[in-house]
C-alpha cells in the first residue's frame, strides 16, 4: 500500500512536531527536577565595595512542580526576642523583622536560568505583576548554587546563594 506524498509529508511533519514538543516538555520537567526537594541555605555571598558573606542558620526552601516557598533569616547571629511588639521601638522591630525573608510563588526554568514570581511575600514589591527574580543555577550532587541576576527592583549585583539538599 502506498501513501500519497502529501499525506506522508503531513504525517512526517506532525511526527516531528510531536517529537520536538515531547523533548521540550521533558527537558523543562528535567530542569525543574534539579530543584525538586527541600533545601537549606548554607552561604550567601554579597559582592560590592564591602563584600559580605552570611552563613545563616535558619533557612528553608521548598521546590515542587512549578511552585516554591522559602523563609530565611539573613544574619549569622540570633535575632533578639521582642518583649512586647506593641511597645517595641523602630530599631527593635528592624532588628527582628529586617533580616527575615519570606515568599512563595511559581518558578520557571529556561536553560540555566530560573525565574521566580512571588505570589505572597513579606515585601509587597515582590508581589507586583512582572516583579520577578532571575538567577542562574548550577547543581552538583546535593548542592545547588544560585547567582542572582535580577531582583523585582531591577538588575542585581551577582549575589551567590549556596543551598544544600535536606530531602
Amino acid at each position: 500500500m502506498s501513501m500519497h506524498p502529501n499525506v506522508l509529508l503531513s504525517v512526517s511533519v506532525l511526527s516531528a512536531t510531536l517529537l520536538v514538543a515531547t523533548v521540550s516538555s521533558l527537558t523543562a520537567a528535567d530542569s525543574r527536577t534539579a530543584f525538586e526537594g527541600v533545601w537549606r541555605t548554607v552561604e550567601v555571598v554579597v559582592p560590592g565595595p564591602t563584600p559580605q558573606t552570611f552563613r545563616p542558620a535558619a533557612t528553608l526552601a521548598i521546590f515542587h512542580g512549578k511552585h516554591y516557598g522559602r523563609v530565611e533569616v539573613h544574619v549569622d547571629s540570633v535575632r533578639p526576642v521582642l518583649k512586647d511588639p506593641a511597645t517595641a521601638s523602630a530599631d527593635e522591630l528592624r532588628a527582628v523583622w529586617g533580616p527575615f525573608v519570606a515568599e512563595a510563588g511559581t518558578f520557571d526554568v529556561s536553560g540555566n536560568n530560573v525565574t521566580m514570581q512571588a505570589s505572597v511575600a513579606k515585601s509587597p514589591a515582590a508581589m507586583t505583576t512582572g516583579a520577578t527574580s532571575v538567577f542562574t543555577y548550577q547543581r552538583s550532587g546535593d548542592t545547588l548554587t544560585l547567582t542572582q541576576l535580577r531582583t523585582p527592583s531591577g538588575p542585581s549585583p551577582e549575589v551567590t546563594i549556596k543551598l544544600v539538599r535536606v530531602e
